[in-house]
This record gives C-alpha cells, sequence and structure tokens, in this order.
C-alpha cells in the first residue's frame, strides 16, 4: 500500500511539473509576441489625425479622389473632402501616395500571434481563420479590446464533419442534436461562423443549416461529397470555399468545360453564394514538385514550426513520392491548376462574386504573403486591377454583415487602410510593401511592418504551439 502510495505521488508530482513547464512554455511564447501591444499612451497609438494631399482608391467605384484629405476621427474615416479643416489634431502628410482599403483574407488558418504580424506586414488589415480553436477566441478577444496590433479577426468553430474519422483536426458528429447542440455553443462562446467540412453527411448537414438559420449564425462550407454540390447553395452558406472542389465533386476530376459550364450556372443563379477559389494553396502542390528543396528555402522560415514539422513535411513527401512513382503526376496537377483558373475566370463572367481567400497558414503557404500571389492569379484569369481588388477588399466586406464596415473608403467605415507609393489599379505589385498600414486608424509604419517579419522569422515555439493544439483537443473532443 505504502509503495502505490509513494507512485501516486510521483505520479502526481511529474503531471504537476509537466503542468508547470507547459505554463512557463506558453508564458515564454505570449511575451515572445509583446512588440504587438499596444500603448495606448504613445503616439503610435493615436487613432486621430486629419491625412493631406494623398490620393483615395475608394472602392466603391472604380475610381481615383485625386489629392484629398481624410479625417480619421478614433479609429474610423469621418470625412472626405478636398479640404477639412480641424482644430488641435496632428496632420499626416501622405505625399502624393495613394490610399487604399486593407486587404481581407477570407480563408487562412492562424498558428500563433506571430502571424498577426506577417499579415500587418503585407497589407492584410482583416482575417477570417477557417480552423476555430479556444486561442483563437482570445485572440479575437484582444483584437476587439484593441490590445494588441492584428488585422480584425473573424473565426469559425471547429470544422464540423460526419461520423467518420478523417483527422482530428475535425469534429465529428454522430446525430442531428448533436450538431444542433455544437452551433448553439459555438455562439454561444463567441466563434462568429460555423465551418462546415468534407464528410458532412445530409441529415446532419440539414441540422446543422436549420441550427445556424434559428441561431442567426452564417456558414462558411468546405463542400462535402455525402451531399450534392448544389447542396451548398442554400442561403445559409455564404461562401463555398476552393475551386479545386469543382473538379474534384461534381466534376470527378474530369476538366470539361462543356460540363463546368451547368455548375457555374447553378452558382450564379444563387445570387447570394460568394466563392473563395483559394488557386494559391493547390499551386503549392505544383510548387513543390518543381522544387525538391523548399522546405529549406528562405520563404518558409517564416511558417509556424509546428506546421513546418509536420503539415508542409508531410504534404511534401506525399507529392514528391507521386512524382517519384508516376512523373506524369506533375502535368496532371499543372493541368488541373489551369483549369482552376478557368473556373475563375467562368465565375467572374457568370457575375459569381469571388473572395480572396488563400489557406494560408498550412503546407508551403505562408502567412501574408501568399495574398499577393492570390491576387495575381485573379488577375491572370482576366479579371481587371480593380476586380482584383474588389475581391480582397468590398466584395470580402459584404460577405458577412459584421464585415460591413471594412472593405471601403467611405465615411464611417473603420480606418483599416493602406497607404501605398503607386496606384495599384495600375499596378498590383505597389500592395506588397506598403509604406503605412492603418489598422482602427492606428498606423504602423514600414520600418515597424519589416520587424515584425524579423520578429516571426525563425521562431522557436513549435512546442508552445503544440501546447495549443493540445488544448483544442481536450476541449473540443
Amino acid at each position: 500500500m505504502k509503495i502505490i502510495k509513494r507512485i501516486l505521488k510521483i505520479v502526481f508530482a511529474l503531471i504537476g511539473l509537466l503542468v508547470l513547464i507547459g505554463i512557463i512554455t506558453l508564458w515564454i511564447d505570449s511575451s515572445g509576441t509583446n512588440y504587438l501591444d499596444i500603448n495606448k499612451n504613445e503616439s503610435i497609438s493615436n487613432n486621430s489625425y486629419l491625412i493631406k494631399n494623398v490620393n483615395v482608391i475608394p472602392m466603391n467605384q472604380d475610381t481615383v479622389l485625386v489629392n484629398k484629405m481624410v479625417y480619421i476621427k478614433e479609429g474610423i474615416i469621418n470625412k472626405i473632402a478636398d479640404t477639412i479643416e480641424v482644430n488641435g489634431i496632428q496632420i499626416f502628410d501622405g505625399e502624393d501616395k495613394y490610399l487604399t482599403p486593407g486587404l481581407i483574407d477570407m480563408h487562412v488558418h492562424v498558428w500563433d500571434r506571430y502571424e498577426l504580424g506577417l499579415y500587418l506586414s503585407n497589407g492584410v488589415t482583416a482575417v477570417r481563420n477557417l480552423w476555430g480553436m479556444p486561442m483563437h477566441l482570445r485572440i479575437k478577444e484582444d483584437v476587439m479590446e484593441e490590445n494588441i496590433f492584428s488585422p480584425s479577426f473573424f473565426t469559425t468553430g471547429p470544422k464540423l464533419t460526419g461520423s467518420e474519422f478523417i483527422g482530428d483536426d475535425n469534429l465529428n458528429l454522430s446525430n442531428p442534436s448533436e450538431a444542433k447542440d455544437k452551433v448553439i455553443s459555438y455562439k454561444d462562446r463567441g466563434y462568429d461562423f460555423i465551418k462546415t467540412y468534407y464528410g458532412l453527411d445530409k441529415e446532419i448537414f440539414d441540422a446543422v443549416i436549420e441550427q445556424a438559420k434559428i441561431s442567426e449564425i452564417d456558414i462558411v462550407a468546405h463542400p462535402s461529397q455525402k451531399v450534392s454540390f448544389s447542396y451548398h447553395l442554400n442561403f445559409q452558406i455564404k461562401t463555398i470555399e476552393h475551386a479545386e472542389e469543382i473538379v474534384q465533386q461534381p466534376l470527378q476530376f474530369d476538366l470539361d468545360t462543356i460540363k463546368l459550364q451547368p455548375i457555374i450556372d447553378s452558382i450564379s443563379q444563387s445570387k447570394h453564394t460568394n466563392y473563395s477559389p483559394t488557386i494559391t494553396v493547390f499551386n503549392n502542390i505544383y510548387q513543390m514538385m518543381m522544387d525538391d528543396y523548399i522546405l529549406e528555402s528562405e520563404s518558409l522560415k517564416y511558417m509556424n514550426p509546428l506546421i513546418k514539422k509536420t503539415d508542409s513535411k508531410e504534404q511534401f513527401e506525399r507529392w514528391f513520392n507521386a512524382k517519384k512513382e508516376d512523373p506524369t503526376t506533375v502535368d496532371r496537377i499543372k493541368k488541373q491548376h489551369d483549369f482552376h483558373m478557368t473556373i475563375v475566370k467562368k465565375l467572374h463572367e457568370a457575375g459569381v462574386t469571388i473572395i480572396c481567400g488563400t489557406d494560408g497558414g498550412i503546407g508551403v503557404t505562408l502567412p501574408g504573403f501568399s495574398i499577393h500571389q492570390e491576387l495575381n492569379f485573379y488577375k491572370e484569369a482576366g479579371l481587371s486591377n480593380y476586380e482584383v481588388l474588389k475581391t480582397a477588399t468590398v466584395n470580402a466586406s459584404q460577405t458577412h454583415s459584421m464585415m460591413n464596415q471594412l472593405g471601403t473608403i467611405e465615411e464611417g467605415k473603420i480606418a483599416n487602410l493602406l497607404l501605398v507609393d503607386e496606384n495599384p489599379l495600375v499596378e498590383l505589385s505597389t500592395l506588397r510593401n506598403p509604406t503605412y498600414v492603418f489598422v482602427k486608424g492606428r498606423k504602423l509604419n514600414r520600418e515597424t511592418l519589416d520587424s515584425f517579419n524579423e520578429k516571426a522569422k525563425n521562431r522557436k515555439n513549435l512546442i508552445a504551439t503544440a501546447l495549443r493544439y493540445l488544448e483544442n483537443l481536450i476541449i473540443e473532443k
């Protein structure tokens, strides 16, 4: 009996030690991102001022408002005019540069707070996180309370799927009643949207949609193969994710434009359905097969270390081996990517609202940086620069009512803005390095933005990320 008690004491002591180590690890990781903390008493936190000598690209119309003044009051765009007089306020010289709405990435996977800085440095001032975990609710709270510099932050709950186990990253639902309970719970806990995923069968899916309507919470759908593709055109579903899912599900990998057209028409006829093609993440499969050393590349130093060690490595090995076993795989993937571009072109021609999403944060798809590649793909697909910019500004902001204050430069809108050297309606690349990023009116200069990149590069928070993921498994499962 004494031996058992001693063993139990040792076990409890070890558990206590592990908990203590975990707390210390998370604290150290948290302190590593204190450079994002907002000191509301410092001048950099001043969110009321007058911008002069600036060319405004409002994005509610295809135009440039030349040589304007913009009054930002407490983080809100108060007035835009040729001349504005406000006494006792800071004047900021736009130096004849261009003021645009901040970019919105509508499909990301955030793993740590370092990534928030990466998004900002690339001009992304709002993100929609589509793999919700408890840590995202804490980020959301800090963003809403303006404790940290971050893009405006919106998040789904955990990914909902059916009873079939397809990975511990999903929340398996066994019956309609459980599905309704989860929707209610996620809304009550502060998640903004419901994410439905591959493997969700009709009976449970119906229950999710029914409860989402009652709970007044929008659904974001990664199409499920258990229902028809047209099923996802339900009014409660605001966006469908991934051009590749059109290829994989209704087309069954048949890259036929004639068979594609009825699918495009059905999406167009639904009127309310927005589509997020996420071209970049699939194209990165091709990039992995073309570059045997991509995991050692300079760019991958910005990826979360746990993701790089697991998901990035697993994806690379999968496609490296596929290429090795069948060299024609490379050509097949390239042809599918090209067909995705055709899908974007057809969606646009049919009047479907396209919203920009990258799937940043998984595989080798970098947080922040990838949005510029995604926008370039839309341009290659035939969209004008203005139409391309709409996907990451006004289109995105109109997807959900809670995002309506973003996406355009108009009086009453939140001052999430970029100041860039050239006119992006002529030169998209100017968006890659904004001179200033404004987050709810607070100004971040290029030097500060570059420091965000450096802080995130080669970060050593693998264990901290794993602990947060473990927290998710414990709480959500």
